[in-house]
């Protein structure tokens, strides 16, 4: 039963490293565009998350509400005004750009809430718990959180399968250059995609915000577990990425189970070896299909 409750437990984590990686999938998977300061972003709307529930006394889950919409309207912007001047088939001035984000992103967060270990207590939620059977319970912020990733995963997968605005995303991809010749603003779509990406950056603040603990320096560590599940799902496969995020959990929960100090040991071999056997991810999304 103890390797069966470290699988479920991999499976549940799975899901927060699956909403880590779903922002990242989605912006290369349109603009190819490598963000090195997604992390930081990540830890960013967690702190948003402790000022917020600091000010309002409220559960931490609304602050879904400001944070979305305000990490949305800044990716937009900041696409618009920066990134999209980097925006090419040379990915190295966007890797410049965003490590130098990083690391101003870092030191401000430091600046403003020290270097201590933060966490939102989401009260009653924090210790509730679900019963699965056969003596088998799971966290229920856990559950709601893998839940959550479904959630945010079909919302995407929706949008680029249903709407207008989802086909041209996905023509961008297939073949930028034509789409500026059939009169589509490119750099208006970049933003949409970026503020996309920045509104699945947000839920994962939160729900980091109230899983976990944090702190100015958690973005690399975060990032790296994004470009895993990323990398192990296949580039720009939203519920690849998914896929990705579970394997990870499972294989850190495997690791753990094993022993404790193998946890993040566990899962980078498990990346590793993915990475050998098939390159391209599981579930590569190929452009022009």
């Amino acid at each position: 039963m103890e390797w069966v409750n470290a699988i479920v437990q991999g499976i549940l984590l799975g899901g927060l490293y699956a909403l880590f990686a779903a922002g990242l999938s989605l912006m290369f998977g349109i603009m190819r565009f490598v963000n090195l300061a997604h992390g930081d972003f990540i830890v960013a709307a967690a702190f948003g998350t402790l000022l917020f529930v600091d000010a309002t006394g409220v559960n931490p889950l609304w602050a879904l509400l400001p944070i979305v919409p305000i990490m949305m309207a800044a990716g937009y912007v900041g696409q618009r005004l920066v990134l999209n001047r980097l925006s090419g088939k040379d990915i190295l001035p966007s890797i410049l750009v965003t490590f130098g984000l990083s690391i101003i992103l870092q030191n401000l967060m430091l600046e403003q809430f020290s270097a201590d270990s933060q966490r939102v207590s989401a009260g009653a939620l924090d210790t509730s718990a679900i019963s699965l059977g056969g003596g088998l319970t799971v966290g229920t912020v856990p559950f709601l959180l893998f839940l959550s990733a479904i959630g945010v995963i079909a919302v995407l997968n929706w949008i680029f399968a249903k709407t207008a605005i989802g086909r041209q995303l996905r023509a961008t991809s297939d073949d930028p250059e034509t789409v500026g010749l059939m009169g589509l603003d490119k750099r208006h779509l970049f933003g949409i995609a970026m503020a996309l990406a920045s509104a699945v950056v947000a839920v994962a603040g939160v729900l980091l915000a109230i899983k976990t603990n944090f702190d100015p320096a958690a973005g690399p560590i975060r990032l790296l577990f994004a470009f895993e599940a990323v990398i192990i799902g296949g580039l720009g496969s939203l519920w690849g990425t998914l896929l990705g995020g579970v394997i990870l959990g499972v294989a850190q929960g495997l690791g753990a189970q094993i022993d404790p100090g193998m946890q993040i040991l566990a899962g980078h071999i498990v990346f590793l070896v993915i990475l050998v056997l098939r390159p391209q991810g599981l579930f590569p999304t190929k452009r022009g299909s």
